[in-house]
């Protein structure tokens, strides 16, 4: 159990370091090109959730993480002895939650700066913590699809 919490610290370390560097070292709107016409370093600030969604409701954003950190330590202890690939799927979740709360309650927003342009789509900018958060519900959503498959599989023999 505890190599779990180990790789959600390490994520949330690294997300926060991510962010400190841009903080510091790049003005709000600045943009570096990585890799022209797809990657960019974007200094942005976000009061809302995904896609700007909920813009400064800081108080529920608060209460709706802590409650999504109980759950995904409850399930992690649950689930997380039987598959380590749905361990390492909480803990990213946890490390993106995590993240994210720590942005909300010391700065009142959320840091992201990875800047994606999809052929000419200009994806919404994001962080380590986001990034986090899509991989662990992704690996989330393989093992329920594996588990349902083998529980099919199991009824019809």
């Amino acid at each position: 159990m505890i190599v779990y919490y180990i790789i959600a610290i390490a994520v949330i370390l690294l997300d926060q370091w991510t962010k400190w560097l841009v903080v510091t070292n790049m003005n709000i709107g600045q943009s570096i090109p990585m890799i022209e016409d797809f990657l960019y370093l974007t200094s942005h600030r976000n009061q809302g959730a995904a896609w700007g969604i909920l813009q400064g409701q800081m108080w529920f954003f608060y209460i709706i993480t802590v409650v999504v950190i109980g759950f995904v330590i409850y399930y992690l202890h649950q689930y997380g002895k039987e598959s380590r690939f749905v361990g390492v799927a909480l803990a990213l979740i946890l490390s993106g939650a995590i993240g994210n709360f720590i942005d909300r309650v010391f700065r009142k927003e959320v840091v992201d700066f990875v800047n994606t342009y999809i052929f000419s789509y200009n994806f919404p900018i994001f962080n380590v913590a986001d990034s986090a958060l899509v991989v662990g519900v992704i690996f989330v959503m393989i093992a329920t699809f594996v588990d349902e498959r083998k529980k099919k599989g199991s009824l019809e023999t």
